[in-house]
């Protein structure tokens, strides 16, 4: 699933007339480039959500056949948040575990890994798996602290950031209400409290494309082939 819903405020004014994840950076939109790598790392079946400009995406990205894969649509009445966002998709991401990317952000992350963690929630009871990220500058404080055990704790030193690509099982999601906004970390660390979220540091390249000034750094970056 690829997460599409947000409203892009601090984009503005770039995102008052195109979603967030239709930017384009080294000559395509930042959504494609995710939806390439996933189709490289052999996921054909993709699922998008969408609030703001939601028709823009569905006319730019249609059914995915362009692009080598199929895409379901998950449509929001108004953004539902990452959770919501999620739960809402549920009926088309099936009863199996499923990766999550968030549709925001550039990173060069193994797809195949995790693949391989989400087909590994199926077995030992972990509710998640969550790709993490050294601390950027507009976020020093971090997210959660990776144990040496693989375990993710909501407290703990030190902290890294969580980049919004993870592995999920649908469990950890099925006591939201649908059609009801609500944020991951909440669900996140009560699952960490239990034991069941695991992580990986990843230590390439990821970009938070928050504000035009990175969205700009990006594409040059990119157009340069750095």
């Amino acid at each position: 699933m690829i997460l599409a819903a947000g409203r892009g405020e601090r984009m503005r004014p770039l995102t008052d007339h195109t979603p967030k994840p239709l930017l384009a950076v080294g000559g395509k939109p930042l959504i494609v480039w995710h939806i390439e790598r996933l189709r490289a790392a052999g996921f054909s079946e993709l699922v998008i959500n969408h609030a703001h400009l939601g028709h823009r995406l569905e006319e730019a990205l249609g059914d995915g056949a362009a692009l080598g894969v199929r895409i379901a649509w998950s449509p929001e009445a108004c953004a539902l948040e990452t959770a919501g966002g999620i739960r809402h998709a549920l009926p088309l991401l099936g009863d199996a575990p499923f990766v999550v990317v968030n549709g925001d952000v550039y990173c060069d992350a193994d797809f195949d890994a995790l693949r391989a963690a989400a087909d590994g929630l199926r077995a030992d009871g972990t509710l998640a798996h969550l790709l993490l990220v050294d601390n950027p500058g507009h976020h020093p404080e971090g997210d959660f602290h990776l144990a040496t055990d693989g375990l993710i704790h909501a407290d703990g030193q030190p902290r890294l950031t969580f980049s919004g690509l993870g592995a999920y099982h649908p469990a950890l999601f099925a006591g939201l209400p649908d059609d009801t906004p609500a944020k991951l970390a909440p669900l996140l660390r009560a699952a960490m409290r239990a034991g069941t979220v695991t992580g990986r540091h990843h230590r390439g390249r990821w970009i938070d494309v928050g504000t035009p000034q990175r969205l700009a750094e990006l594409d040059g970056e990119l157009r340069r082939g750095d």
